[in-house]
């Protein structure tokens, strides 16, 4: 062999066992990044269910916002995305096998998600929230958020939406048969780590 065939050889093969396992990796975190595979850990079915009812799924311009449009970075920060993913999920199934279900608290659990969520993870698909012509009160309260005043405290976009997607609901409420149109419940502030609202 010549000294130029040796290293040529060695990149074909590592290619060869590269690409299916860059495949491979790709495909197991389509998969498990689904709404249904989610809802296979009984804990967290209440959560997929109360989320098929929520206008992220049932809204007018039928766009849908899955588990990790929320729950992870955008795919775009691969690192970030990867990292993130594998942590919650050796987490999650961590905590499924040694604690069970049993064990598992709903409220915790949603706190624990508000308090890491940032309005920027909303932004992402909410961009046009500062031109509302037929609610210039929604419009006014977004703008404060997405661009407070100097030395005003900061808001969360689930400080006034905190009911929009994890709430029990008995039956899908289809925004495009509700007569009124969703409202915020107001500003709440969430609780913080020393104690009550």
């Amino acid at each position: 062999m010549t000294r130029l065939a040796k290293p040529l050889v060695l990149i074909v093969v590592g290619m060869l066992i590269a690409m299916p396992l860059i495949a491979a990796t790709y495909e197991a975190m389509v998969v498990t990044s689904t709404p249904g595979f989610c809802g296979y850990c009984h804990e967290i079915k209440p959560a997929v269910d109360a989320w098929r009812a929520s206008a992220h799924v049932n809204n007018q311009r039928g766009l849908v916002a899955n588990c990790m449009d929320c729950h992870l970075p955008p795919p775009e920060n691969t690192i970030n995305f990867f990292a993130m993913k594998t942590y919650h999920g050796l987490k999650d199934v961590t905590f499924h096998v040694l604690d069970g279900a049993e064990r598992y608290d709903k409220e915790e659990a949603r706190q624990g998600m508000y308090k890491s969520l940032d309005n920027e993870t909303c932004l992402r698909c909410h961009e046009n929230i500062l031109f509302m012509p037929k609610s210039r009160g929604a419009m006014l309260a977004h703008r404060s958020v997405v661009n407070p005043r100097p030395g005003a405290q900061p808001h969360k976009c689930i400080d006034c939406h905190y009911d929009l997607v994890h709430t029990p609901k008995q039956m899908v409420e289809y925004a495009q048969l509700r007569t009124l149109p969703y409202q915020a419940k107001g500003l709440r502030t969430l609780p913080t780590a020393g104690g009550g609202l």
